[in-house]
Formats: structure tokens, C-alpha cells, sequence
């Protein structure tokens, strides 16, 4: 039997699954934002059970979502305290920081001394260099790319400089040194972007296909997080999906690669078939990356359906001294003007097999309090930021 009050803890990211505007969404250019709420009305309500039976409508109504009346989980919603709406921001908050000096963006392009020095670094032409879909830069320079053997660089609305390449023009192992020596690059506070992407590519004009040899190159976290607490405690931090590159690796003592949303809902379930204690910690990116920044509604609400059936499985499967908590990094309202994320409330729902009837956690003032509530359980260092709901719960 656990030493602990839950023995392991399961967190799962519904990557920009926003929750409504947050009281700052002023300040973000994002009045009106509600990610899950428009989507529910774009798709004339969302089937959604199992998220209906945890209490996702308790926490606001959601059309199509019928509110619990006995709701299996307990639920709230969290507003982000730090400076920012992008991932990493969101999801190193939700581990104990906060992070005040938000990451640049670069809406018209990167500096032309940048792209200089990327040209001087890599030994390859640079093309590109503005805001685009992954997708659409694709159509626009693919065939330029295979036929010149230069670069496609690119960027969005959030703080991310991405490369492209055809995996038979650059092969793998050079597009990730280049991302390293951008990386390097990058660190200088004129030009802090928060992630350098590797997006290697496929296929031939008309029919470009991104691969899953995808590989972000983040910043480490400004500070400790709960996770490096954990693993000085001898305790698991297993990281499913693009977590360990949002962390940069730091505090994660094993990582699960995921090539789409089912995937990672797959590696979840190998992770509960797993013997550890400490935390099993998934983002599910293409809520976000496929359907929230390509402004997709429709795609959005079937991804969001697909997974609340792929939750049957789960709900099924953890044990009595398991946790689940699910929740989100930020929002990305697909029916919102831009591309960008939006400023929003973030869902929170914590199951466990014990609970009888679910209770309102309330508006926690920082997704800290996560975080807190995990090293509340496992008796490491308690974050700076956060109050643990461990007693609540």
C-alpha cells in the first residue's frame, strides 16, 4: 500500500481547450474568446458523456454537455497568473512558476540579421521568414526548398521559430543540429523565442506530407519545478507527448513520444499499466496545433468528442489510489479573429475512485495550484506559487 494519499498521479493537457475569456483578455486582444463554448455552438452542441458525467458542465454549461447532477468528479476552472497565453508559459505555471517576462513573437518576420546569421551558422539559404500555417508555407516553398536545398523558416502568433525540410534534402540528424545551433542563437534576450521546432517533411509538390520526427528545442524552465522536486525524491515524472520538450527534459525520469491525439491517449493507458509512484504528465497537441491555430471549429469539436469515447477507457482503468486531473494550457479559439492563442479560463477536473460526489473547487487564481497539489501528495518541496487542494479533494 502507498505511503502517499494517491499513490500515482495522472495529468492530462487538453492542449488550448480554453474554458471563456479570463478577467485580463483585454490586455491579450481577446474579449469574447471561449474556446469550448464556441465550438459547442459551431457544432449545435458537443457529444461528450463521459466529460458530462465528470461535471464538465458544472464548471459553466456547455451546450450539448448536460450538467451533473451528481457529478463523479470534482471541478473548477484556473486562471493563468503568469505574463503570457503560450504553452510553455502555461504548462511550467501549472508546474509551480511564474513567469513575468513573457517570450517575443515576431508577427512581421525575424530580423534580417538573424536570418543572416542562421545562413552563416547552417551553410544553407534561408526562405520563408513570416507568419504561416505549416501547412500552407508547404504549397508556398516546398518545391523551392527541394529544388535549392535552402530552409524554410517560419513563424506564428505564437513565440516559435520553426524549420522545414524535406528529410531527403536535409536529412534528420542535420535539421536537428540546425534547430540546436538556432537554439543558441536564440538565447540572446533580443530575439528569446520560446521554442525552435524541427519540422521535417515528405512527399512531393501537390502532396507534402509533415512527419513525426517532429522535435522541439525549448528553453529550460526559469526556475525548479514540482517535477525536478519529484525526481530528487526518487520519484517518477513520466512525460507523454511534447512534454519533455517543453521542459526542456529537466525533472523527467522518462519520456513517451506521441505521433496524434489517439496515440497519446494510447501511451496514457500503457503509462497506467505501469508500475510507479509520482505523476504520468500527457499533452494532447492537436487540439491545439491542428484545429485552434488553422481555425477549425468542425475538426475541433470531433477531436474533442473522439477523445471524451477514448476517456471510457481510462476512467475504467486507473486504480483506487490513482488520481486524474484534466485540464488546459491556455485557450485557442478557432472561432476568434487571428491565429493565435486566446487568453481564457482553463477547465479543471479531478477524479478519483474514492469520491462519492464531486464538489466545486471553485476559480483557482494560478495553474499553480496544480502543481502544488502534486507535491502536496508526494510530500516534496511545496512550488513557490500555489495553494494545494489536496484536502479539498
Amino acid at each position: 500500500m502507498s505511503t502517499y494519499r494517491f499513490k500515482r498521479i495522472f495529468i492530462v493537457v487538453m492542449d488550448s481547450v480554453g474554458i471563456g475569456e479570463a478577467p485580463d483578455a483585454a490586455k491579450f486582444n481577446d474579449e469574447g474568446a471561449d474556446t469550448l463554448g464556441h465550438i459547442a455552438e459551431h457544432m449545435n452542441g458537443l457529444h461528450m458523456p463521459n466529460m458530462a458525467k465528470l461535471g464538465l458542465s458544472n464548471i459553466r454549461e456547455i451546450k450539448g454537455i448536460p450538467k451533473a447532477n451528481q457529478p463523479l468528479a470534482h471541478f473548477g476552472k484556473m486562471q493563468e497568473s503568469s505574463n503570457g497565453k503560450d504553452t510553455m508559459t502555461g504548462h511550467w505555471e501549472i508546474m509551480g512558476l511564474n513567469i513575468q517576462e513573457p517570450f517575443l513573437t515576431f508577427p512581421e518576420g525575424f530580423p534580417s540579421e538573424l536570418i543572416e546569421k542562421i545562413e552563416e551558422i547552417t551553410g544553407r539559404k534561408v526562405i520563408g521568414n513570416k507568419v504561416a500555417s505549416g501547412t500552407e508555407i508547404l504549397k508556398e516553398l516546398g518545391q523551392e526548398h527541394v529544388e535549392s536545398g535552402a530552409i524554410i523558416v517560419y513563424t506564428s502568433a505564437d513565440s516559435v521559430l520553426q524549420i522545414a525540410a524535406h528529410e531527403n534534402v536535409v536529412p534528420i540528424d542535420e535539421l536537428y543540429d540546425i534547430c540546436k545551433k538556432v537554439r543558441e542563437l536564440t538565447m540572446d534576450p533580443k530575439y528569446m523565442v520560446g521554442r525552435i521546432i524541427a519540422r521535417p517533411f515528405i512527399g512531393e509538390k501537390g502532396n507534402w506530407q509533415r512527419t513525426a520526427n517532429r522535435h522541439d528545442y525549448a528553453i529550460k524552465p526559469f526556475g525548479r519545478t514540482v517535477m525536478n522536486e519529484l525526481a530528487d525524491a526518487q520519484l517518477d515524472s513520466i512525460a507523454i507527448g511534447k512534454i519533455s520538450d517543453i521542459y526542456d527534459g529537466e525533472g523527467i525520469t522518462q519520456s513517451m513520444r506521441t505521433t496524434s491525439n489517439d496515440d497519446g491517449m494510447d501511451k496514457l493507458l500503457e503509462s497506467i499499466n505501469m508500475d510507479f509512484t509520482g505523476i504520468s504528465f500527457l499533452n494532447l497537441v492537436d487540439f491545439d496545433a491542428n484545429f485552434g491555430h488553422r481555425r477549425d471549429p468542425e475538426g475541433y469539436g470531433k477531436a474533442l468528442e473522439a477523445f471524451d469515447e477514448q476517456l471510457a477507457n481510462v476512467l475504467e482503468q486507473i486504480a483506487d489510489d490513482d488520481l486524474l486531473i484534466i485540464t488546459a494550457d491556455h485557450g485557442n479559439d478557432p472561432t476568434h479573429h487571428g491565429t493565435d492563442h486566446t487568453r481564457e479560463f482553463v477547465p479543471l477536473l479531478v477524479y478519483h475512485k474514492g469520491l462519492e460526489v464531486g464538489k466545486n473547487l471553485s476559480i483557482r487564481q494560478t495553474f499553480a495550484d496544480l502543481g502544488a497539489t502534486v507535491a502536496d501528495n508526494f510530500s516534496v518541496k511545496m512550488p513557490a506559487y500555489g495553494i494545494s487542494f489536496l484536502n479539498e479533494i
